[in-house]
């Protein structure tokens, strides 16, 4: 099986490949709600059970004081804005309901997370390689020795 930036190539019922990415959510109005580390962990738990309950991982968590950034394998089914919905409506709906004081001294009426989101596919592979193997299909190759 191929490793890629140790994500590994997995085949599904119809389907194989990889779909891991970089992602990134930004609290609303930059508020820096992960500077209390309990926030921080219950994020890291909630996003960890939403994405396991459809069918993604998440292999890295990194907390900024207003925002997150994650490496997550969305398998098969999950486009960036699906995966993206799924991740902060969840967490966000659920933190604020953790925590409170959260959303009296921050959010008021709104939603914790900035709909805006970053996500970046992840390889090892550079697009570059990628345009050179894609460029080069049912072309003969010749290996000088």
């Amino acid at each position: 099986m191929d490793q890629i930036s140790g994500a590994s190539i997995k085949s599904y019922s119809s389907s194989v490949g990889k779909n891991v990415m970089h992602v990134c959510f930004k609290a609303k109005y930059c508020h820096r709600v992960f500077d209390d580390e309990r926030v921080r962990e219950r994020c890291a738990e909630i996003l960890q059970e939403a994405a396991g309950g459809h069918g993604m991982s998440i292999r890295e968590f990194g907390f900024d004081r207003d925002h997150v950034h994650l490496t997550v394998d969305a398998g098969p089914n999950h486009s960036p804005a699906s995966m993206a919905k799924i991740l902060k409506g969840n967490s966000g709906y659920r933190l604020l309901r953790g925590f409170p004081y959260l959303k009296r001294r921050y959010f008021w009426g709104s939603g914790l997370w900035s709909p805006a989101y970053y996500f970046d596919s992840v390889g090892e592979r550079t697009c570059s390689e990628i345009d050179v193997y894609v460029r080069s299909q049912g072309k003969k190759t010749t290996n000088a020795k």
